[in-house]
C-alpha cells in the first residue's frame, strides 16, 4: 500500500518540506533505497547514503536542510526512534489472517467469539473461552477452556494459552509462547539439601537421598492491557494465586516468568530474562538481556538492570544495577576497573617482594 509523504508526516506529528504528494510503499536504509521507498537518515552519520540510493524522499533529523540532499521531499523528526515506531506501524501489514473463522478451526460451541474476530486454520478454542472483538488469531493456536482474551488481540502461530488465563485488550503474542503452563514447584518429604544450604549458606550436615514431590498449580495467569509477549517465552500459572503482568509491559523472546510472580506496569524484560517464583516487580522496571532474578524478592519501581545482572536480594526503587551479584552500576564499573588492574598490581607486588628479599639478603652478608 502506498502512502503520501504529507499523510505520513501528519500521522507522525512531524513537519515536512517539498512535494508532499510523493507516494512511498516502504522504508529502507539510505544507500539501498529505491525511488518508491522513504530513506531513513535520521542522524547525520547516515546522510552520505542518500547520495548512493535512489530515494526521492527521506526522514531526516531536525535541523537538517532539504536543499543539501538529492531529495524532493523530507520529513523532519526530533526523536528518531519514536518516529520509527510510527513509521513501522504504517508499513507493517501484520500476519495474513483471513477474515472470519477458517473451516478447519475447532471451536467449542460454548465459546464466545467477538464481532469481527478472525481465526486461522487448525486453531483450537476450548469450552467457555471468550475472544474479544477484532481479535486476530493465526493458524495452529491452542486456547484452553475458560481462557479470556480482550479486544484487538494479535496471536501468532503456535501460541499456547492454557486454562482460565485472562488477557486484556490489544494483546500481542509472538510465535510459540506458552501462557499458563504449570509452575516449577517441587518439595521433598524431608528438608532438602537446597533448603539446608539456604539456611546455612553452604554447609551441609550430610548428603542423603531425596525424592521430589510435585506441587500442582491451582492458580492461573492474569495479563493486563497493551502487553506484548515475545516468541518462545513462558509465563507459568500461580500455585494458588495468579501470576500477574501489568498493563503496558513488554516481554522479549525467551523470557521465563515463574509461578506467582507479580510484574507491574510498563516494564520491559529483554531476551533470556528469568524471574524465579513469587518475586514481585514494580512499575517501569527494565531488565537487560540474560538478567536473572531470585525467588521471593522485591524489585522496586523504576529499577534498571544491565545485561547479565543477577539479582539475589531486594532492589530499592530507582536503583541502577549491574553485575553478579548485582550492585550499583557505578560500583560495578569500579570493580571492573580494579579487576583489569590486578595483573599489573600483582606484577608490582612481585617486584616489591623481590626487592625486599634482596635487601634482606644484602643486609645479612654485611
Amino acid at each position: 500500500m502506498a502512502h503520501r509523504i504529507d499523510t505520513i508526516a501528519k500521522a507522525l506529528g512531524a513537519r515536512f518540506e517539498g512535494d508532499g504528494a510523493i507516494c512511498v510503499t516502504g522504508a529502507s536504509e539510505p544507500a539501498t533505497a529505491s525511488a518508491n521507498q522513504i530513506a531513513l537518515a535520521m542522524d547525520p552519520k547516515y546522510a552520505a547514503g542518500l547520495q548512493e540510493g535512489q530515494a526521492r524522499a527521506a526522514m531526516l533529523w531536525e535541523g537538517a536542510s532539504l536543499a543539501d540532499f538529492p531529495l524532493e521531499a523530507a520529513i523532519f523528526v526530533p526523536r528518531p526512534r519514536l518516529a520509527m515506531a510510527g513509521l513501522s506501524r504504517v508499513f507493517d501489514p501484520g500476519p495474513e489472517i483471513a477474515p472470519g473463522i477458517h473451516p478447519s478451526a475447532v471451536i467449542d460451541p460454548s465459546a464466545e467469539i467477538g464481532e469481527g474476530a478472525a481465526i486461522g486454520p487448525f486453531t483450537y478454542i476450548g469450552r467457555g473461552v471468550k475472544i474479544g472483538p477484532q481479535a486476530r488469531i493465526a493458524a495452529q493456536v491452542y486456547i484452553a477452556e475458560g481462557a479470556q482474551i480482550g479486544a484487538q488481540a494479535l496471536i501468532h502461530s503456535g501460541v499456547r494459552i492454557m486454562a482460565h488465563v485472562k488477557i486484556g485488550d490489544r494483546f500481542i503474542c509472538n510465535p510459540n509462547a506458552v501462557l499458563g503452563g504449570d509452575g516449577f514447584s517441587f518439595v521433598t518429604p524431608e528438608k532438602s539439601g537446597v533448603e539446608e544450604i539456604r539456611d546455612t549458606v553452604g554447609k551441609r550436615a550430610e548428603i542423603r537421598e531425596q525424592h521430589w514431590t510435585r506441587i500442582h498449580s491451582l492458580g492461573t495467569v492474569e495479563i493486563g492491557h497493551d502487553v506484548e509477549i515475545g516468541a518462545n517465552s513462558t509465563v507459568d500459572r500461580g500455585t494458588i494465586r495468579a501470576t500477574k503482568i501489568g498493563n503496558g509491559t513488554k516481554l522479549d523472546n525467551l523470557v521465563c516468568v515463574g509461578h506467582n510472580v507479580q510484574i507491574g506496569e510498563d516494564c520491559m524484560l529483554c531476551g533470556q530474562v528469568g524471574i524465579a517464583g513469587s518475586t514481585k516487580i514494580g512499575n517501569r522496571v527494565v531488565l537487560g538481556g540474560q538478567t536473572g532474578v531470585s525467588d521471593n524478592i522485591f524489585i522496586g519501581d523504576d529499577v534498571i538492570a544491565g545485561g547479565s545482572t543477577k539479582i539475589f536480594t531486594n532492589a530499592p526503587a530507582g536503583r541502577v544495577l549491574l553485575g553478579s551479584p548485582a550492585v550499583k552500576m557505578e560500583t560495578q564499573v569500579e570493580i571492573q576497573k580494579s579487576l583489569r588492574r590486578l595483573p599489573r598490581l600483582f606484577a608490582q607486588f612481585a617486584d616489591l617482594r623481590k626487592t625486599v628479599a634482596d635487601l634482606r639478603e644484602n643486609k645479612g652478608t654485611e
